[in-house]
Parts: structure tokens; C-alpha cells; sequence
């Protein structure tokens, strides 16, 4: 068996975020990593909306990300620390919109290695020299410089190192232009290694480490260092040189503290924390992330707390010595791992879990009545100050990015009855979790929706002037009239603006440079700028059928199949070409491409005629009206449409920006298919064609603009958008109503919409977030979502959520009324009545914990609710909340054999859990029964049990139980379940149960699968086999009766199948006493799995399933993982498919070498050596290769690169989207 793997939804968490001009523009652009995914965004400065440039895979693990320019350059370059064991630095092109790399410097072992630097990175500020640092022991400087024709230059490794040394944090030092220096957070292991008694690793201190890059002698020195008290988390550079006083901020526990060299003594200012927090009031705060925003004139930072408040930072200076640290409580918004200021005043935020925002900065927040803190107010030492949390004030928010990290569990089925799938996601952590229900689609924003007087025929919109940038009339067409309404702050009807009213209308268009032209049924009008009117009329008894118009020409099919053709001649006039031309059968449906920049006319009229054909005719003068090439079609064409798309933006000598890209002619067939052929731009020929099948419906095809490209829009029974994105076509249907006609619309509002008719009502409706596979419905939950299973004659979820470190709704309202209680017991006398306002007050309030988080409760407390969902509404039917510290961890929906016909849920939960060392006081099995038609849980009773119920699965009409490291059966009895059976011979723990007939798979914690087989005449159960590698399983999904799929901790999957003479009829020896020779292989069971297939995905995953994904389709094995992606394998259906990839495959790794220097075998081999399994995610890189390349690759596997691509676009289309 060999699979394919594919991504249909790239990892969607950010682990580290910067901003720069990436595109060497005066706009600034965003660059995330997303694990192995490196990816530039663009908010756009008008709208607010982040778009996103280009995503690529690195095939390594992006440890860290730096922008810099070099002193007076305009542009920024990336540096990126990675697994690769190299420094890498990337430069983008915004002309060929790809990453290059300028510089790859090997230094050390590939893989994320103590000692191995890739983990911190540090620029200098005026971007001289980098530091890249390792966990432990080595740093190494590299010099950065440019040569006499500007390019980037660097220089081979300095050292810095210094052995039993742990680094926590660097930065570069803002010195001005002194030597660059670096700044580091460190502690020295070595005394308290040698020292037996553990005093020394007591004592031991954390200290801050100046390097400095001395550039005349070439080589680092540690020029100073200091022991702390309290320790670092870490550091923030501080502007110097001509803007600021130099030094750095060290964030630590409680404190922030403001450190420089000389005689600058150190300031300190507590954090401040929230005024009657129900946060246990041990636990320290400390800053988790900050961003700095610096002009001519100021500098300020922007520090987060783990609660999620900001505090604006600002330092108070007196001749270059720093006096105070000043704080402000700037807002509140959830965690991040990274935030970034940009000029525009937007604050771009990745949050840590859950959707990413971009907020406008409306307000610096100095002139409202929020109280500033400083260091130099005089407090008790361990004393701090006090805010109080408010909505936003300072912020707005503009944009949201969704984001689906991290999936904790997901199941795939068509609970809506749409026959596509929809994939139902948990996910999220504590008070910002979700349950998502995805679905392959764009997502389309309503504009505007009017209804119209009767039911149109079709839509069009017009501009005034080929200059204009926005549409001035919609035409609208109905049976026997036609309604013109203009554009303006509302859309109004005018009558006064030439076409015809009195007439249903065939087409509209702009003509020439500020004319207008109206074809309808008996002739063609054509409306001049001063309103001067030109008409055309039929001859005698014929009408116009068909028509095609773009910019300069308009060709029309009368009745008969006659074909009539106009140009536009210089003084604006429409002439007719003298002959006219007989078509062999009646016209159905006629495309003009629009005129290329610099051209007169456009060269190819396609025409779709009834005897099945379309013929592409020459509208050159030289063979003017001559047919060129034809193609039969399977069935009777509908419309046509011929499009330049997937070109990249290229200036021409004069300075004209345009596109250069192919012609395509798309073929909408009657029988809801759609064809893509590609047109010869020279001799007319059709070659390489695509086919969709879209809908019961004949598809029409319009053409719109999406993100300055050409793109088209099919509808059939959905409406679908084919458009070219990040060098890769993408066909992807509307999560909307079915429409019947549309056309582009430009406004002032919406710059790149579509104006669209559904039976009696116009929509305005805009496509934003292109190149995104699923749009999402969300539904808040309470706490993290842990499993959830599907009632399977409701189809309701059974959802159980779990949080560490929470409390209840019960304990917190019991915190809060002690708390108020001892507010005003501390109160004297004559402040108690205010006292016992405030108190009033303070149980009044209620914040949204899903921004300002929950409170901490400290390790070992658990809040947990068992939830009773409807998927589609998303209403809750059902919330049973479990007491404080007991935690759900499993959830079965099943039958019993002695319990009739009534559905039992039944939950798993542990009390009084503490995660390490794990210990727990016991654990129960809940019972309910699913009540009231499938929507009320009704508890019947709990069973308790000696140590976590992990798993519970359904078998045979009892229920199996993984308690612990036992698997039991229990059944189901009238005060509690009955234990009827059990094994005690799993190592480890039970982490989950899979059923198939008699056998049973069981994964372990760390030792990956067991087969059981159940052998009821004896009552027992038997482990029969085992596999032969450790796997640390997280998930694992059954493929058929012999072989399972499993995913582990590492983030790999991985298929093993017994072997065929695998034999479940064995028995165990109830002795115990086996003869020595008969203990099987490995300690474990005599017979061993075999391994089938092994990969590296790089991201945990969770949750493994076997279904299909588009109707129709064949079998997958989907997986998504904690960082939200989504993928799939999927099996090679023939020898020569397989053949082809592989050595796609192998191509592509020499060719195309991952972007972080990381090679790309062993990335997939990172703890198994990979087998059987072709990477499609590398594969599909080729369509991002220079042309010339894809050719010499495509050569060497006899294709040509269409081919290529086309089985790239197949083997995609096949299984999903």
C-alpha cells in the first residue's frame, strides 16, 4: 500500500510574528511562522482587512524569526533560526511574489538539539550583525554587510560561546553605532552539577550577559555581567543612539526592571495586578509578550500580561539617565504570542490560541482618566498596584483572522443533510473555546439584498469612463422591459441614461474610451458620452440571439446561425466587417477575451454551437471570420468564457503594469460540467482540458475581478469561483444560495464585489477571504473541549469539557461572595457603607472571560462539564456541570443488551487529578440516559472506579473501560455498572479502545497498540499481539479488521496491519509460570504487528478518520492536528500513478530544496524512516517553480508541465478539494 499525503488546511496557529517592508515598499507586511509554514500577510491600510501574500512549507520547524535592514537600506531582509542546523536569510519578491534565499550557512547538526543555535535569534538594531544562540553553550555572531553592487554580504561565524550555560533570552542592544552588542538572559549550571547536597542549584542565580561584537579585532568578547534577583522571563531592547537612553527592560516574576551600563542605577516598577482578582494571590505575574513602536519624536512599548492585559510602558529620561519606568493599563484583549505595531497604527496580535486579530490603535490612551503607575511611587517591598480590567477603550478591533489551533477532537459525517460532509471540530482552550462545524466553501459577505419588481433574466454593471475605478450603472433585464439603476451613497433608478427601457436586454458593456452599447433582440444601441445615440437594426424577420462584447468589439448570431461582427474604429464609430459569416448550426453561446493592454482587438471569438462544438474563429483582419480549431464536446454547451489567468504581474518598457498570463476558454456544459482548455494565445489551437462535474443544473459562466486578477464564476445548482491564487488554480464553491446570473461591481464600499440576481431579489454580495478551504460556523463553549461523540438518531454531540487550573461556576461564585464578605469586614467604621457598595458592585460585574480569561486556580483544581449540543443551531440542549475537581476525560454513547432501547451516555472522570507525578483519588463512571427524544440527559448512577477511565468504548452490548492500565467490561446494573470482566497485562495506561467484531484494539500511552480478542465462553480477555516500535499515541482509527492507522505525540502516523497468518486463537496461561523459550518476542505478545507505513506530519495530531470528503469520492484518512491543520492520505489506485509521483518526489528535492535549508527526507523521517508515502505537499511546489525549471523536471518524466500539473490538479480532485 503506498499513500499519498496532501494538505486541504495548512496549520493556522502562530508561533512567531514580525513586520517590516518585506516588499521593499513603503507598506509594511507581516511575516508568521505557523510551524513549518512561513507566510507573508498585507493589512490593507484603507479596509482593515489582512491579506494573506504567499504561504509556503519549509519542511523543518521554525524555532525563530527576525526582520532586518542594513544601515540606509529600504528594505527588510528574514532571518530565520530553524531546525535545519543553519542560518538562513530570505528575501521576498513582490514582482515574482516567492521568498528567495539570499544566504544558508551550515554551523551545526540538523534536528532541535541542546546545543545546536536555531533557537534565539538577536539583530543588531541597526542591523550590522546577528546573533543566533543555542538552549545551551553556543551563540555565533554573524556580520552582515553589503557588496560594492548592493547585495547582501555575511560573514563566516564568530563565536560566543561558553559551556554549562543555559540562555533564556537574547536581544541586540540599541547602541547607536558603537560596536553591536547583544544582550543576553543566562544561568551557569556547572557548581550546582558538581554539587551533591542541591544547595547550589538553590542558590543558583539567573545573569544578564552583555556581548560585545568588537568589529575593528573581528571577534565577540563578554564585556559584562550581572547576577539578578529575581528571574528573567524576558528582555526588551530599548531604543539608543539619537533616539533613547540604550539599555534593556527585563521582564520578570511581579517586576519589570530597566537595566544599562555605567553609572545608570537600576529602576524597577512592580506589575500591577487586577483589583480583587480571584487569581490565587500567590501566583506571580509575569509580562508574556511586548511590542515596541518608535518614531522621530517617542517610543513606547506595549507589554502583556498572562492575563491578557497591556500595559503602555514609557520611560522618563534626564540627560540620557533614565529616571522612572511609567505604566498605563492600555486595554485587555486575549494572549499572544506575538504582537507587532505598525506604522499604519494597526496592532497585529497572534494570539496563543484561537482566532488572530488586528486592531486600529484609536487612541494612545495619555489623555483619559485611567491612573499611571511608576517606579517612582513609594510601595512596601512585595506590594503592587491595582487596576481595575474595562472593555476595549483604546483599541478597535478592525480584522479577525479564524483560527482553528488547537483541534482537540474532530468527526466527520453529513449531519445537515447537505450530502458534502461538514467536518465538526472542538476546538480552542478554556473560556475561548469553540465547537466549529466546517464546510468546504468560500465564505460570501452580504452586502445588500433588495427585491426587484418581478423576476430578472440578467444583471450587468457598467462603468461611465474606462478610467473610472468604479461601476456607475447595474442594468437590470427582465422578460419585456429593462431597469437602470445608478450607483451613487444608494442605488436608485434613473431613466435619463440612454438604453433602452421598453426591451429585454442581451448584453451591456462599456465601448471604447466613454461609450456605452446596448444589444437587444432587434438591433444594437450605441450611447455616446454627450448622450448622442447610434442604432443598428436586424434585417427583416431576424433577431439577435447571442452576442459577445468586450472593449472594442461586438459580435452578434442572428437567427440561423449568421454571425455579424463590429469593430470599433478610431474616432469611436462601430463599423460592420463587410462579410458576414454562416454558421454550420444555430449559436447557443459566443465569448470574446477582453482586448490585452497595447492591442486593437482581441484575436479569438469562441463560439458554442447546438451540434455539440465549440469553434474558436479568427477576428484578425488578415483572416478575418475564418474558423481555427474546433472541439467536440460531450454535451450541449451552455456559455462560454475565455479568461487570461495564473499570470504574474510584470511592467512592461513603459511602465504599465499588467498581467501576463494564458488564455483559458471555460466550457460550461448543460449537464452541470465545466471544462477549462487552455487557448494558444497564436494559432488558436484548444489542448490540455480540465473537467468538474458542479451540479444537476447547465452551468453559465461569468467573468469577475477578485484581487486585480481575472476569475470566473460558475453557477449551476451552487455557484463555484475558479480563480488562480498563490500559483495554483483553485475551483471552490459559494457557501450560498443558488444564483442565476452576475457580473463584477466595483463601489466605493465594496471595491470587489458581485451584483447577482436569485429569483426576485438583486444581491451585492463580496468573496473576502479567498484561498480559504472551509468557511466556519463557531459556537462558544466554557472550557477546553476534550472528546465528543454523535448520538447517532439525533445527530446531537455529546461534548465533555475539561480545565486544569479553573474553577467551577459554583466555587467561583463562592470565591467572589467570601471575597466581598471580607471587603467589608476590613472596612473601619465609617467607610462601611462604601465598603459595602463596592462589594455590591464588585458582584455585579461580570466580565467576559473569553477576553479577559478565567482566573487561575492553582494545579490540581479541575472544572468539567458534560454538554448536550445541537450541531446545526448550535443550541445547547442539555450542561451538566461536574463538581469542582472532578475532570471528564472519556465519553461513549452506547446501547446495552439488558437495557432496552434506550441510548446511555457515559462519562469517564477522574477526581482530584494531579498531572505530575500523576496521582488521583479515585475516578467514576457517570451514567445517563438519553431522555426526552434523544435532547435531556437523566442521571442514573455513578460507578466508582480505582484510577482514570480514559477510554470507553462500546462492545457487544456492554461497555470496555480502559481504568488506568486495566481493561474492563462492565454492564450495566441498577445502582451501578457490574465489572464482568478484566486484563491487567497493559504496561502503561489505556489511552483508547477500538472494536471490530471479538477483537479489540487498545493504544497505550507509550507503547502503542494491543490486539485483544474477547473469548466469551471463557470470560476472558487476551492480548494476541503487539507492535515492535514505542509509540506515544495520541490517536489511532481502524482501517479494516487486520490494520490500524495510529498518530503519536511527535507528530507521526503511522499504519501497521498483523500479518495474515496472525492467529487470535491463543491462550493465556493463567499461571503466569510460561515455559522461559514461550515468552514471545520482546516481553511482549508471541505475535508482532508489521509495519506498513511511517511519516512525519510535524504537527501533533489528534484526531484520525476514514471517510470521504466530496460525494462520489473515494476513501480517505483524515487527520488534523493541534495547530489546526487538516489533511489527508490517500491510497495510489495504480502502479504507474505511484511511479509518476516518486519521481516527482525525487525531482522536486533536488530541485527545489526547502526554503529553511532543512532537507526534506530526513524532515520526513524525524523519528521513523518515512515508507511508503509520497509527499503531495512537496509535489504540489512545483506549479511555484521558474518555468524553466518545471520544464527541465517535466522533461525528465517525459510530461510536459500542463501534464504535470494536471495530475497535481487529479489525484486532488479525486478524494477532496
Amino acid at each position: 500500500m503506498f499513500l499519498y499525503n496532501l494538505t486541504l488546511q495548512r496549520a493556522t496557529g502562530i508561533s512567531h510574528a514580525i513586520h517590516g517592508n518585506f516588499s521593499g515598499t513603503k507598506q509594511q507586511e507581516i511575516v508568521v511562522s505557523r510551524g513549518k509554514i512561513i507566510e507573508i500577510l498585507r493589512p490593507d491600510a484603507n479596509t482593515g482587512k489582512v491579506h494573506t501574500l504567499l504561504t509556503m512549507e519549509v519542511f523543518g520547524i521554525i524555532r525563530s524569526l527576525m526582520a532586518f535592514r542594513l544601515t540606509g537600506g529600504t528594505k527588510d531582509y528574514i532571518v530565520v533560526g530553524s531546525d535545519s542546523g543553519r542560518i538562513v536569510i530570505l528575501e521576498y519578491h513582490p514582482s515574482k511574489n516567492m521568498f528567495e534565499k539570499v544566504h544558508q550557512e551550515t554551523f551545526g547538526k540538523s534536528g532541535c538539539r541542546r546545543i545546536v543555535p536555531g533557537q534565539f535569534l538577536a539583530v543588531d538594531p541597526k542591523g550590522r550583525a546577528v546573533m543566533i544562540g543555542a538552549i545551551e553553550k553556543q551563540k555565533l555572531v554573524y556580520i552582515l554587510n553589503r557588496d560594492a553592487a548592493a547585495r547582501l554580504t555575511i560573514s563566516s561565524p564568530l563565536e560566543a560561546h561558553k559551556a554549562n550555560t543555559l540562555v533564556y533570552h537574547v536581544v541586540g542592544v540599541d547602541v547607536g553605532f558603537e560596536n553591536p552588542m547583544f544582550a543576553c538572559l543566562e544561568m551557569d549550571y556547572e557548581e550546582a552539577d558538581n554539587d551533591p547536597t542541591g544547595e547550589a542549584a538553590a542558590n543558583t542565580q539567573q545573569t544578564l550577559t552583555f556581548y560585545e561584537l568588537d568589529l575593528g579585532l573581528n571577534h565577540v568578547v563578554r564585556k559584562y555581567s550581572e547576577a539578578l534577583e529575581e528571574h528573567g522571563n524576558f528582555l526588551i531592547t530599548v531604543p539608543g543612539g539619537a533616539d533613547g537612553p540604550s539599555g534593556v527592560l527585563i521582564c520578570s516574576e511581579n517586576y519589570i526592571t530597566y537595566k544599562n551600563f555605567g553609572d545608570q542605577p537600576d529602576i524597577r516598577c512592580p506589575i500591577p495586578r487586577r483589583r480583587n482578582d480571584l487569581d490565587d494571590p500567590e501566583r506571580g505575574m509575569i509580562f508574556v509578550c511586548s511590542a515596541t513602536h518608535k518614531t522621530k519624536s517617542m517610543f513606547f512599548f506595549l507589554a502583556q500580561t498572562e492575563q491578557g492585559d497591556i500595559f503602555k510602558v514609557t520611560l522618563e529620561t534626564d540627560e540620557e539617565m533614565v529616571t522612572e519606568i511609567r505604566m498605563k493599563y492600555f486595554d485587555t484583549i486575549p494572549v499572544a504570542s506575538a504582537m507587532c505595531v505598525l506604522k499604519t497604527g494597526f496592532l497585529f496580535v497572534a494570539t496563543e490560541f484561537g482566532n488572530h486579530y488586528l486592531y486600529q490603535i484609536a487612541h494612545l490612551g495619555d489623555d483619559d482618566e485611567e491612573p499611571e503607575f511608576s517606579s517612582a511611587m513609594p510601595l512596601e517591598e512585595g506590594d503592587t498596584f491595582f487596576f481595575q480590567p474595562r472593555p476595549l477603550k483604546n483599541l478597535v478591533l478592525v480584522d479577525e483572522q479564524e483560527n482553528l489551533s488547537p483541534i482537540m477532537s474532530c468527526q466527520i459525517a453529513d449531519l445537515a443533510n447537505e450530502d458534502t460532509p461538514q467536518l465538526y471540530v472542538a476546538c480552542g482552550r478554556g473560556p475561548r473555546s469553540t465547537l466549529r462545524v466546517l464546510r468546504h466553501g468560500l465564505e460570501v459577505s452580504e452586502m445588500a439584498v433588495s427585491e426587484l419588481p418581478g423576476n430578472p433574466n440578467a444583471v450587468w454593471t457598467v462603468r461611465k469612463h474606462v478610467e473610472d475605478e468604479f461601476d456607475a450603472y447595474i442594468i437590470v433585464s427582465f422578460v419585456n422591459a429593462t431597469l437602470v439603476l445608478s450607483i451613487g451613497e444608494t442605488v436608485e433608478e434613473v431613466t435619463d441614461s440612454g438604453f433602452l427601457g421598453t426591451t429585454p436586454t442581451l448584453s451591456c458593456s462599456l465601448l471604447g474610451e466613454d461609450a456605452l452599447v446596448q444589444v437587444y433582440p432587434d438591433g444594437i444601441r450605441h450611447i455616446r458620452a454627450d448622450k448622442r445615440v447610434n442604432e443598428w437594426k436586424t434585417p427583416g424577420k431576424k433577431t439577435i440571439v447571442r452576442c459577445a462584447v468586450n472593449q472594442r468589439q461586438v459580435v452578434i448570431a442572428l437567427t440561423g446561425g449568421e454571425l455579424v461582427y463590429f469593430e470599433m474604429d478610431p474616432s469611436g464609430q462601430l463599423n460592420e466587417y463587410t462579410e458576414r459569416k454562416e454558421m454550420s448550426a444555430d449559436v447557443v453561446c459566443m465569448s470574446l477575451a477582453n482586448v490585452p493592454p497595447g492591442e486593437q482587438r482581441s484575436r479569438f471569438l469562441a463560439v458554442g454551437l447546438v451540434d455539440n462544438t465549440v469553434r474558436i474563429i479568427s477576428l484578425d483582419p488578415s483572416d478575418c471570420l475564418q474558423p481555427l480549431s474546433m472541439q467536440a464536446l460531450p454535451a450541449q454547451p451552455e456559455s462560454l468564457c475565455i479568461v487570461e489567468m495564473g499570470g504574474v504581474e510584470k511592467q512592461d518598457e513603459l511602465g504599465e503594469k499588467g498581467t501576463i498570463g494564458f488564455l483559458y476558454l471555460n466550457i460550461g456544459l448543460q449537464n452541470g460540467v465545466l471544462l477549462r482548455t487552455v487557448l494558444d494565445p497564436v494559432t488558436g489551437d484548444l489542448s490540455d482540458t480540465r473537467t468538474r462535474y458542479l451540479g444537476s443544473r447547465p452551468v453559465k459562466l461569468f467573468r469577475v475581478r477578485m484581487q486585480g486578477q481575472e476569475a470566473v464564476l460558475a453557477m449551476s445548482s451552487r455557484s463555484w469561483l475558479s480563480y488562480s491564487y498563490q500559483s495554483r488554480f483553485h475551483l471552490t464553491p459559494l457557501s450560498y444560495e443558488t444564483l442565476e446570473y452576475a457580473s463584477g461591481f466595483a463601489s466605493e464600499q465594496c471595491p470587489e464585489g458581485i451584483v447577482a440576481i436569485s429569483t426576485n431579489t438583486l444581491r451585492i454580495l463580496a468573496l473576502e477571504k479567498l484561498g480559504a478551504v472551509f468557511n466556519q460556523v463557531a459556537f462558544p463553549l466554557q472550557y477546553t473541549p476534550r472528546k465528543f461523540c454523535i448520538h447517532p438518531e439525533t445527530n446531537n454531540l455529546v461534548l465533555i469539557e475539561t480545565d486544569h487550573n479553573a474553577y467551577t461556576e459554583a466555587t467561583k461564585a463562592q470565591r467572589k461572595q467570601q471575597m466581598a464578605e471580607e471587603m467589608v469586614e476590613a472596612a473601619g467604621e465609617d467607610e462601611r457603607e462604601l465598603a459595602a457598595e463596592m462589594a455590591a458592585a464588585f458582584l455585579n460585574e461580570n466580565l467576559p472571560e473569553a477576553i479577559f480569561g478565567a482566573p487561575k486556580a492553582g494545579a490540581g483544581q479541575w472544572a468539567s462539564l458534560v454538554r448536550l449540543i445541537n450541531p446545526i443551531q448550535g443550541t445547547t440542549l442539555d450542561l451538566v456541570q461536574l463538581e469542582q475537581n472532578e475532570a471528564a476525560f472519556s465519553v461513549t454513547i452506547c446501547r446495552f443488551a439488558n437495557g432496552g432501547d434506550d441510548w446511555y451516555v457515559l462519562v469517564g472522570v477522574a477526581r482530584d487529578m494531579i498531572l505530575n507525578p500523576r496521582s488521583t483519588s479515585g475516578g467514576f463512571i457517570y451514567t445517563y440516559r438519553l431522555g426526552g427524544g434523544g435532547d435531556k440527559l437523566e442521571f442514573v448512577h455513578k460507578t466508582p472506579v480505582e484510577d482514570v477511565p480514559l477510554a470507553i468504548a462500546p462492545f457487544q452490548g456492554r461497555v470496555l473501560v480502559g481504568v488506568g492500565k486495566l481493561l474492563r467490561i462492565y454492564d450495566l446494573g441498577k445502582k451501578k455498572l457490574l465489572r464482568k470482566c478484566e486484563n491487567k497485562h497493559v504496561p502503561n495506561l489505556v489511552t483508547g479502545i477500538y472494536t471490530m467484531g471479538q477483537r479489540v484494539v487498545i493504544s497505550d500511552i507509550q507503547e502503542s497498540l494491543f490486539w485483544v480478542r474477547y473469548k466469551r465462553n471463557e470470560n476472558q480477555l487476551i492480548i494476541f499481539a503487539d507492535d515492535t516500535h514505542p509509540r506515544w499515541v495520541t490517536t489511532a482509527c481502524l482501517l479494516d479488521y487486520d490494520t490500524m492507522a495510529s498518530a503519536d505525540k511527535f507528530g507521526n502516523i503511522s499504519i501497521v496491519r498483523l500479518p495474515p497468518n496472525t492467529s487470535d486463537d491463543v491462550d493465556e496461561d493463567p499461571t503466569g509460570n510460561k515455559a522461559l523459550w514461550d515468552r514471545g518476542l520482546l516481553n511482549g505478545a508471541s505475535q508482532k504487528a508489521e509495519v506498513i507505513m511511517n511519516y512525519h506530519i510535524g504537527e501533533t495530531v489528534l484526531s484520525l478518520q476514514k471517510t470521504t470528503l466530496i460525494p462520489g469520492g473515494s476513501e480517505s484518512l483524515v487527520y488534523t492536528t493541534l495547530s489546526g491543520g487538516i489533511g489527508i492520505l490517500v491510497p495510489f489506485t495504480s502502479h504507474e500513478d505511484h511511479d509518476f509521483f516518486q519521481h516527482l518526489e525525487m525531482h522536486m528535492r533536488s530541485e527545489f530544496p526547502p526554503l529553511c535549508g532543512r532537507d526534506h527526507l530526513s524532515f520526513r523521517s524525524y523519528y521513523f524512516p518515512v515508507k511508503n508515502v509520497i509527499d503531495g505537499d512537496l509535489c504540489e511546489q512545483f506549479n511555484s517553480m521558474d518555468p524553466h525549471k518545471q520544464k527541465s523536471v517535466a522533461e525528465e518524466l517525459d510530461r510536459t508541465p500542463p501534464e504535470v500539473s494536471k495530475k497535481l490538479e487529479d489525484i486532488r480532485t479525486r478524494y477532496a478539494f
